[in-house]
């Protein structure tokens, strides 16, 4: 089912005419009304209307990240013999400078990688773990003596949320079977950039400037121990602004260590020696030992058919295995004919996304501490059982997490390479909340991931804290095959976003006849409510937040349904897409409109 550009010219209209529907965000650009006196998007005469460009296509190569640079880096990298693999590592490592609102190397990272000789799939899970010498009680009664934000919740920042970051071994293990260049002609790119300086794009510099007020404020209050060194690093001079040129020369000796001694500089030598004397200094838990005790995970990812194209994901301690599910969920309703955009279609994809995301705060965990019912959570017949919950009519008042046990047999950056071989990458990498904890060792140009704030407290959570556990992880890659060949790699980022972004994409595609560029551009949803993975609940209906190009047909027929509707607040991910034709083997690469990245094929 393909959408007119005439439904929607109709549709558009007729979506900002009420006074329903929200800006995201408070601002001019924001405004969406036609009948505001804001000046528009001109009219694009192919495709889509909501559609922001088209996408990129080429035969040899492609490239999609949230930094044009990153991407162009990623392309350099091909043309000059690159692998896939070795162009997302190129990518990523030029994020980590480039976008470090949402990476680096003090974070982790997942990713799937199609392989064209074996026609197979690999995931990577390079996700780090707690440092073993904080036990639980210990974690607990420092926790109580921190100042949070909001009295009695959990700190969100400092040396408590540290986690052994993955990152360097993750690009490494990749590396050493997949890629082909040097990693030092690799970090090369990176490394020049760091030491000479890039303008700071207008996306990113915004959620910079949150940061800095937010980790200041942090700080000032106790929760970041030490705030000199990021605040030397990234904000010598306050907030950074949109076209400032941005220098991390610290990041550049960093790089050019790893490139020389290799993830042994990280995880063994001078970085870790770093790390070690930076964290007694300031009292955190993370030693030289967890490092140098860290590895990466090669595992077997894990799928659902969605009406005939397989959907692949990476099993826990990632969240992957929630997109399968809501997919799974929405295979037993006709969603084209609910159709595109309606109230009908997002209704059965809110309540599809509740009823997994309650399976997600019950079950996911590390599988070498907790018994994850990985099978169980993606057996059709359990997905089934769960869809028959759903009423297409009425929200449900409240949904509980299944069993799924008798079903058992046996702010991140997200990025996508391709080669000429068809080698296909889905790389994603966070440092989780923000920016990450706040710490940035003694000179070396990079921020900790606070990825351990996702650990729950209580001891009857599969999730709980524990030395040497890595907690539950929210960022997940994407691929799709269809006829067991490559077909699509890609993701959204975004925290508990991902799940329903990429569920929305799928949908957008499959069902709707989207192209990979018009998916993302498609307005979003976003639900927030029900029970979490670090522990707490949230009873009730929760809130259904609607971009402003919904019709306020759509948001009047979910309010009818039940649900509580707002508006945007931006915060709906990122998106990025490589699609492979398996008949001419071209690629069509496409990029998040709401974010400052670029697509490049050749």
């Amino acid at each position: 089912m393909h959408i007119s550009r005439y439904f929607w010219q109709k549709i558009g209209s007729c979506a900002l005419a009420g006074s329903i529907a929200l800006a995201p965000l408070q601002s001019v650009h924001a405004q969406t009304s036609p009948h505001n006196g804001i000046v528009r998007p001109g009219d694009r005469i192919a495709g889509p209307a909501f559609a922001t460009r088209s996408p990129a296509y080429g035969m040899n190569g492609a490239a999609a990240t949230a930094h044009p640079i990153a991407t162009q880096i990623a392309i350099d990298t091909l043309k000059q013999g690159g692998t896939a693999v070795d162009a997302a590592i190129a990518a990523n490592a030029a994020l980590g400078l480039l976008e470090a609102t949402g990476n680096g190397i003090g974070g982790d990272l997942f990713a799937l990688i199609w392989d064209p000789k074996t026609q197979k799939l690999y995931g990577i899970n390079g996700s780090g773990r707690a440092p073993m010498g904080m036990s639980l009680a210990d974690r607990a009664a420092r926790e109580t003596k921190i100042k949070t934000r909001v009295p009695g919740s959990r700190p969100s920042f400092g040396s408590l949320t540290v986690t052994v970051p993955g990152a360097v071994d993750a690009w490494f293990s990749m590396h050493s079977r997949f890629g082909k260049l040097p990693m030092a002609k690799v970090l090369a790119p990176t490394i020049a950039y760091a030491e000479a300086g890039t303008p700071v794009p207008p996306m990113i510099a915004h959620y910079m400037a949150g940061n800095f007020r937010r980790l200041d404020e942090r700080a000032k209050a106790g929760e970041v121990e030490e705030f000199d060194n990021a605040r030397k690093t990234y904000f010598a001079n306050g907030p950074v602004k949109a076209g400032e040129v941005f220098k991390n020369p610290d990041l550049a000796k960093t790089l050019s260590l790893i490139a020389r001694g290799g993830r042994d500089a990280y995880y063994k030598g001078p970085i870790a020696q770093t790390i070690d004397a930076y964290m007694r200094r300031i009292g955190g838990p993370l030693r030289a030992s967890d490092l140098a005790a860290h590895k990466s995970e090669w595992v077997e990812p894990i799928s659902v058919n969605y009406r005939g194209y397989d959907v692949w994901q990476l099993p826990p301690n990632s969240q992957g295995v929630t997109t399968l599910q809501m997919l799974g969920i929405l295979n037993q309703f006709d969603m084209a004919k609910a159709g595109f955009g309606t109230a009908e279609s997002l209704h059965l994809q809110i309540e599809a996304k509740r009823l997994a995301f309650e399976d997600r705060a019950k079950f996911l965990a590390d599988p070498a501490f907790a018994k994850v019912p990985t099978k169980g959570l993606i057996d059709p017949a359990y997905l089934k059982s769960r869809a028959a919950q759903v009423d297409p009519n009425k929200a449900a008042v409240e949904v509980s997490a299944g069993d799924p046990s008798q079903f058992e047999k046996g702010d991140t950056t997200f990025l996508v390479t391709s080669d000429s071989s068809g080698m296909m990458v889905a790389l994603i990498q966070s440092n989780y909340r923000g920016m990450g904890s706040g710490l940035v060792a003694d000179g070396l140009g990079f921020m900790f991931q606070n990825r351990g704030e996702a650990f729950s407290l209580d001891p009857a959570s599969p999730n709980v804290y524990a030395p040497g556990k890595r907690p539950f992880h929210t960022i997940i890659p994407g691929f799709v095959t269809k006829d067991n060949q490559a077909f699509m790699a890609f993701g959204v980022m975004g925290g508990a976003m991902q799940p329903q972004g990429q569920t929305q994409i799928v949908v957008n595609m499959i069902d709707y006849g989207l192209d990979t560029q018009s998916a993302g551009d498609a307005p979003r949803w976003r639900h927030e409510g029900g029970c979490e993975p670090e522990g707490g609940c949230k009873p009730g209906l929760g809130r259904v937040a609607l971009e402003s190009g919904y019709p306020d047909a759509t948001r009047a027929g979910l309010v009818q349904k039940g649900w509580t509707v707002s508006g945007g607040d931006g915060d709906f991910g990122g998106y990025q897409a490589i699609k492979r034709d398996p008949k001419t083997g071209a690629y069509e690469a496409a990029t998040e409109s709401r974010k400052d990245g670029t697509a490049l094929a050749y």
